[in-house]
């Protein structure tokens, strides 16, 4: 019988060590360090997965890259718009894609609502977490369940090839990966050796037979996915589900993706039917309101190639106490205080006695800098309790010396813009270069100083 090893790894990065230390050298915690069985079987041991076919292995030669032949890969297409522009255009057979998120935020129901979806593709849900009842349950509330659906309700990874040898799926989606457990690793479902074990094999079946593999994967208190850093670099794609579970939009974003933009978004809304794609973010983030109020600015932002209108609101008040505060939701606050710094030393307005709290409706986190005129226009307009016109909105980035600066994409901003009936648009007269600013259903400012954006909304 063969000596049993083990070895301690970091339950919070993964790094591995022969002996149990205090502090993690990687990534700095106390106290992650556990003690992990890695002797794997004997050689009588099943295999994990041994393809269907020999034709499918490729034998690993050196080659030119000059005489290496390239074709456009074929993508399989949902119904799902959202979720092929978060891919790059659909699903690329043989890759093998990680989505996280928190509990309860949807990560189930969106894996199975695209599996009951295909229509024509011969879908195998593999569920670790849930019983058959439960995901019928469901599907029942998705709406009609395809006869092209399979539901496998197993851990062990032997099993579930054993399962698809049989069943020969199109897709395969995993439900989750941390409670996987491969009889090659001898330490429990969970830990960093068995989600590497079982991501390793799942990995080598999506690339030996060509079928695309979807895992759900857990993350943790901070908010990162669970498990050792290296199962983000060994999938091609890494999304992101996000959103709060007491409101009704999800948003699911891409981190990495070797077959498409790391940038792209797709919207959500929850409902009781399940999750409904958002075609026209601008309309659900820009409120309707009876009346027109201060503090409200409009801007216009880009997430990957997809421009939409966000709401931003702003609270100006004299501060009560000796300290104002400065808060933000869904904005940098470092970048905030840069901007009231800008306004107090280049605008004049004393906004060092005020309180200021700043939101971006929705609950979206913007980053893109081109939201910062609106960010200012909000601030006054709330300083100063003006309104600016419902039909106005902002495109441009501010500079330390107040300057107004060219951001780019600027004709998708304007495009998107005058679709959704905007009369007037403030844009830096940097961006001009190739625009036609006469034949527009909009009224296009091209400014270069913080102080014409005032003078022209406030006079």
């Amino acid at each position: 019988m063969a000596k049993i090893k083990t070895s301690y790894f970091c339950q919070n990065c993964g790094a591995q060590s022969a002996k149990w230390i205090g502090r993690c050298p990687a990534c700095g915690e106390w106290n992650t360090y556990v003690e992990e069985v890695i002797q794997r079987e004997e050689a009588n041991t099943v295999a994990a997965w041994k393809p269907v076919s020999s034709s499918r292995q490729i034998a690993a030669k050196p080659k030119p890259l000059a005489e290496i032949s390239y074709q456009e890969e074929h993508r399989i297409e949902t119904s799902d718009q959202e979720l092929n522009r978060v891919l790059g255009g659909g699903i690329v057979p043989g890759s093998m894609i990680l989505i996280g998120g928190e509990p309860g935020i949807g990560k189930s129901t969106l894996m199975l609502q695209i599996a009951l979806s295909l229509k024509t593709q011969r879908v195998l849900y593999v569920s670790g977490e849930e019983s058959e009842l439960q995901i019928k349950m469901r599907a029942e509330r998705l709406g009609p369940t395809p006869n092209n659906c399979f539901i496998l309700t197993e851990t062990g990874t032997q099993n579930i090839f054993k399962q698809i040898e049989q069943l020969q799926p199109e897709l395969l989606i995993v439900d989750s990966i941390q409670t996987l457990h491969s009889s090659f690793i001898e330490s429990g479902a969970g830990s960093i050796s068995q989600v590497r074990e079982c991501t390793a094999e799942l990995l080598k079946y999506a690339k030996e037979s060509g079928t695309p593999v979807f895992l759900i994967g857990h993350i943790t208190k901070e908010g990162n996915l669970a498990g050792p850093k290296i199962l983000e670099h060994m999938v091609d794609t890494v999304l992101q589900f996000e959103g709060d579970r007491h409101m009704t939009y999800r948003i699911l974003r891409t981190t990495k993706n070797r077959f498409g933009s790391t940038s792209e978004l797709g919207i959500y809304e929850m409902q009781g039917s399940g999750l409904r794609q958002v075609n026209n973010p601008s309309e659900i983030l820009i409120s309707q309101r009876e009346e027109s109020l201060s503090g409200i600015a409009i801007g216009a932002t880009l997430e990957g190639n997809r421009p939409f209108l966000i709401e931003v609101q702003s609270l100006v008040s004299p501060a009560t106490y000796g300290t104002p505060q400065r808060s933000s939701t869904g904005f940098d606050a470092k970048r905030l205080n840069m901007l009231l710094a800008v306004l107090e030393k280049r605008g004049g307005f004393k906004l060092g006695t005020q309180d200021v709290f700043l939101n971006i409706a929705g609950g979206l986190k913007v980053e893109d800098p081109a939201i910062d005129l609106a960010v200012c226009a909000s601030i006054l307009s709330s300083f100063d309790d003006l309104v600016i016109p419902s039909t106005t909105c902002f495109a441009a980035e501010v500079g330390l010396s107040g300057e107004i600066r060219a951001v780019n994409r600027i004709e998708n901003r304007i495009s998107e813009a005058e679709k959704l009936g905007f009369k007037e648009i403030y844009i830096s007269k940097f961006n001009v270069k190739g625009l036609d600013l006469k034949n527009r259903g909009i009224k296009i400012h091209t400014v270069s100083k913080l102080e014409e954006v005032l003078s022209g909304l406030f006079g």
